[in-house]
């Protein structure tokens, strides 16, 4: 029996998409780059408990999101060494490819807005209203 995780990897693996969750056969998915699909979902007030995800990048701005959208368990292609601090703390299952140690932005000249944005913050709500000042920044 394939488990939410390995179909989450997959669907991420054959459909193109930038992240999966899934829960049994509830599967939510999203081609978004960015962290733009984990925020809408958690402004529009879903419930992923349960869910396992798998991502391209989970950054720690991502990983604050995917603790309050309440999932168990996340697959990241690359993952920074601050989302797997997150992840582990809030009691988030962990598995990814490469481990970097913080995530670098699209143009690859400097450090991700995003991650930057929350590097200090230890709550997810904080990180919530951080991530959406940087975005109306940007």
């Amino acid at each position: 029996m394939k488990t939410d995780l390995m179909q989450a990897i997959q669907i991420l693996n054959e459909g193109g998409y930038t992240c999966v969750l899934c829960k049994k056969n509830r599967i939510y998915t999203s081609m978004q780059r960015g962290i733009k699909a984990l925020l809408d979902w958690q402004d529009n007030g879903l419930d992923f408990s349960g869910f396992c995800a798998a991502d391209k990048v989970v950054g720690k701005a991502a990983a604050f999101l995917y603790v309050l959208l309440g999932v168990k368990e996340v697959y990241a292609y690359v993952m920074s060494k601050a989302a797997i601090d997150t992840l582990i703390k809030n009691n988030i299952q962990i598995r990814y490819e490469n481990a970097v140690e913080k995530i670098i932005n699209r143009s690859g000249t400097g450090f991700c807005p995003m991650e930057e944005a929350v590097w200090d913050i230890d709550a997810p709500e904080l990180a919530k209203q951080a991530i959406k000042d940087k975005l109306c920044q940007l």
